[in-house]
């Protein structure tokens, strides 16, 4: 038999085993007789292997076509399937990557979080038992619907500027200040972090628009996914609704897929990405201490305790961010009123009318992603305890800002519908 002949019998079995498991209804046991029937194609064909790697990669560059990047990806593999499929993934992932030049810098950061799962030690199994797990993961991978893209796919020729290399030393220094924030168990040290690094944030998103604005740059909107996971989904979700606000941003959430997509302009996109990290570790750590405490109180906490805690702690975390924003917004407001005639000389306007474009643009570019948003009632806080804790753990975590409702009222969000 001649190569050619050999590659096109490993093609015929590829595709007899994908078809095994595509055309499987998962009624019929979830589909497991396909995915045992294309196992067993596969496990008594080694010289089928190349192919079956190569259809992989061709479904994840299939997956970026549909607007997903590596890390929504990966979220679901983690979420829906187990460790062996997460190291697949890792490598198709790492092997399209491969084919690029050059990748944008989310997609960078993304991939260099999944070298620790190629590194990792191979999972040992039969041949039967690997086949089973790519079908698997490559009948997740098929079955991803289109969803909105976020940024252009690799590859793809784009007509903007190229970042500058590494990322401004302002963030640098937000960065160091959250993680000492995190870091640290001191609620007052804690709380003096936090505030200096909105303060910083909200500092920068007014000189990053007034630079775009006196350059005439032509800076648009854009946009961002970030992970929303179980458990208390819905409270991680409103959180992040909370920060996005505070940043001038946009936040939608899919609660099938496990994500927010925020929308917004990239300085402010980097800042909530970076708070909204730091303030679910702060919260979640606080609920821990939290509970703890009342377990050695004799008193058990439940999944409404945590729940409520969570709740309480984006509702006052929303609060007081916002008033942050409001701060720093006024302060550059009352600098400028001294330089106000120098500044019409130059045909330069002021900071207001300059956010107010910006917050349009968002809006319409929101708009436009997403038309079938909607907004939907949140159930409310039912644990009394939950809600005093989580706005204590957000007042510990605190920015400039006044106090906040105590009570249960509900918070409305802005839900993308599954499709």
């Amino acid at each position: 038999m001649t190569d050619k002949d050999t590659a096109g019998a490993a093609a015929r079995t590829v595709e007899r085993a994908l078809a095994a498991v595509l055309s499987a209804r998962a009624t019929d046991g979830g589909g497991a007789d396909g995915i045992d029937t294309g196992a067993s194609l596969l496990a008594a064909d080694p010289a089928a292997d190349a192919e079956l790697r190569r259809r992989g990669e061709q479904f994840v560059r299939l997956a970026w076509e549909r607007g997903w990047q590596p890390a929504d990806v990966v979220r679901l593999v983690r979420r829906d399937l187990d460790g062996p499929h997460l190291r697949l993934l890792a490598e198709l992932i790492a092997a399209e990557a491969r084919r690029y030049e050059s990748l944008p810098p989310r997609w960078a950061a993304q991939l260099a979080d999944l070298d620790a799962e190629r590194e990792a030690r191979p999972h040992r199994a039969d041949r039967f038992s690997y086949a089973t797990s790519v079908l698997e993961l490559y009948r997740l991978l098929v079955r991803l619907p289109a969803i909105e893209p976020v940024g252009p796919v690799p590859g793809t020729p784009v007509h903007l500027t190229a970042p500058a290399d590494g990322e401004p030393r302002m963030l640098t220094r937000i960065r160091a200040l959250l993680a000492k924030a995190e870091a640290t168990g001191y609620p007052q040290e804690a709380e003096a972090l936090t505030a200096k690094a909105q303060e910083l944030m909200a500092r920068h998103s007014i000189d990053e628009a007034l630079l775009a604005d006196r350059t005439h740059r032509g800076d648009v909107p854009g946009a961002c996914r970030i992970g929303v996971d179980a458990p208390y989904e819905t409270a991680k979700a409103i959180l992040l609704d909370a920060v996005a606000s505070a940043n001038r941003c946009r936040a939608v959430w899919n609660s099938a897929y496990g994500f927010s997509t925020v929308v917004g302009f990239e300085p402010d996109l980097e800042a909530v990405e970076l708070l909204h990290t730091s303030l679910l570790v702060q919260g979640t750590a606080a609920m821990t201490r939290a509970e703890a405490a009342q377990r050695a109180a004799g008193r058990k906490r439940t999944k409404t305790f945590r729940q409520s805690f969570l709740l309480a702690y984006a509702h006052r975390i929303g609060e007081r961010l916002a008033q942050a924003t409001e701060q720093a917004t006024a302060e550059q407001v009352t600098a400028e009123r001294g330089t106000a005639t120098r500044l019409a000389e130059e045909g330069v306007g002021g900071l207001l009318p300059v956010l107010a474009a910006r917050e349009v643009a968002v809006a319409g570019h929101t708009d436009r992603m997403f038309p079938e948003t909607v907004a939907t009632r949140v159930r409310g806080a039912t644990d009394a305890d939950g809600w005093t804790h989580g706005t204590s753990a957000a007042d510990a975590a605190r920015v400039p800002g006044g106090p906040g409702a105590a009570d249960g009222t509900d918070r409305r969000g802005r839900i993308r519908p599954a499709r």
